[in-house]
């Protein structure tokens, strides 16, 4: 997923909200949660959930 689509999912959620995002190592894994952070919302977790994919946790 990159981050237009994280930034999109997050503006159809209320303050507070949890997303969950799955992304595949290398650039989307770097940039996605940096980008996020920028925006101003809450890294909560990022898990390895195999070789190539992490579960990325945010709070709007």
């Amino acid at each position: 997923m990159t981050f237009v689509k994280t930034k999109f999912a997050l503006s159809k959620l209320a303050d507070g909200d949890i997303l969950e995002v799955l992304l595949t190592a290398g650039e989307p894994l770097d940039n996605v949660p940096r980008s996020v952070r920028e925006q101003g919302y809450k890294i909560l977790s990022i898990e390895q959930i195999d070789a190539e994919v992490h579960k990325v946790t945010i709070k709007k």
